[in-house]
């Protein structure tokens, strides 16, 4: 695929460290006339990472827990943000905070206001970044999974037709995640299951592949969002000392997971199987298949249960979304990376990761103006026909 400049200059992204001047959404704590004005005429979106936040973490979920779970989280608690892993996680946006104090993410009705409307959201995917993958305690990390999962039905699916959901598992405990995607399976408004960026094994070893195989039969979706360390190092060459380090590390954990799934013939065995790489970025896609084509070739004997080049594997099976962008001081640049992109370009959706520090407004989520008909792919047609969404 080809994509030509249709013009020289590049729109300026809004990314910005943080303590720095952040882009808005809407300045103002509830949409603005002018601003839901515009949403009137602005073309319809699928945001495919939005981040529903638990208020208190574990202690949102308390009433969602059996009684027995609750008992033990109140006396023992429970594996906290990241996974005891430094350095935390970022603080969300301040503008995204509602009224109420609450924490950023936390309320469907500010949700709402403050950024479907005015952007004219038509879905949105949630995806809660939340405690059930970080308990070394499978039996517990399962509880909450459920958990998560009620609290999204009653809190966030039943107030906001717009809104999908990710299905938290215990990912670590295959047997138990396939208990609950067998729970929730009829409830199509969950759309996919949730994997950490840093699972304790690669993605395409056969421990999850129950997992894989009751996502096969459902129809959902398996995806791995950045971030998170789960008893890893953040790093490939060993625990970090920065955030910058980790914000900047989560690729290579996803092309890690990527290798790990073809060339354990994940895809091969679960032919219907689909993969999303979250808040990853994407440049290092063309170079990957590169290499693992070229690899390939050479050890194609080790691995004869591949049907297929790995590249192709890539590009029929991997979807990533656009945040963090890619942002090349000079903008020709962009065009060349589409263009190294080829046809997986349709496997490239939209996403803001409202309502984190970093997230990306929808406007100026792209550091270039692309033709019309793919800027409508990426926004919203190419999640749409994922996500079986009309």
């Amino acid at each position: 695929m080809v994509v030509t400049a249709p013009a020289p200059t590049a729109a300026a992204s809004t990314a910005s460290p943080a303590g720095a001047h952040a882009p808005a959404f809407t300045p103002t704590r509830e949409a603005t006339r002018d601003a839901l004005a515009k949403a009137q005429t602005r073309p319809a979106l699928i945001d495919c990472d939005l981040h529903n936040e638990l208020h208190g973490d574990v202690q949102a979920l308390l009433p969602y827990l059996s009684e027995r779970w609750r008992e033990h989280v109140q006396t023992f608690g429970a594996r906290g943000p990241g996974g005891a892993s430094y350095p935390r996680f970022m603080d969300a946006r301040q503008d995204a905070r509602p009224p109420s104090g609450r924490r950023a993410g936390s309320e469907v009705d500010y949700f709402r206001s403050h950024y479907l409307d005015p952007y004219n959201v038509a879905y949105g995917i949630l995806i809660p970044l939340n405690p059930a993958p970080r308990q070394m305690n499978h039996e517990l990390g399962a509880a909450l999974a459920t958990a998560v999962n009620d609290w999204q039905v009653a809190e966030w699916l039943d107030r906001e037709p717009r809104l999908r959901a990710s299905m938290a598992v215990s990912v670590e405990a295959p047997d138990l995640a396939v208990q609950e995607i067998r729970r929730r399976a009829e409830e199509k408004r969950f759309v996919q299951v949730q994997f950490p960026g840093r699972p304790q094994e690669p993605m395409g070893r056969r421990k999850y592949w129950p997992i894989y195989e009751a996502c096969e039969e459902y129809g959902l979706k398996v995806f791995s969002h950045a971030f998170g360390s789960y008893g890893q190092p953040i790093t490939g060459a060993g625990p970090a000392s920065f955030y910058l380090e980790d914000h900047v590390g989560p690729a290579q954990a996803m092309q890690a997971n990527i290798i790990s799934l073809v060339a354990e013939g994940v895809f091969d065995r679960f032919p219907s199987l689909r993969v999303i790489s979250v808040e990853n970025g994407l440049g290092w896609v063309p170079s990957l298949m590169w290499r693992l084509d070229a690899s390939w070739r050479l050890l194609r004997a080790e691995v004869p249960h591949l049907q297929k080049a790995p590249s192709d594997y890539v590009r029929d099976h991997i979807y990533a979304t656009t945040q963090p962008m890619e942002e090349p001081h000079k903008p020709h640049q962009f065009f060349e990376l589409l263009d190294q992109l080829g046809s997986f370009v349709d496997h490239v959706v939209f996403a803001s990761d409202y309502p984190h520090w970093d997230a990306d407004q929808p406007d100026d989520a792209l550091p270039v103006r692309l033709p019309d008909d793919l800027v409508q792919k990426i926004y919203f047609d190419n999640a749409a026909k994922l996500y079986g969404l009309g």
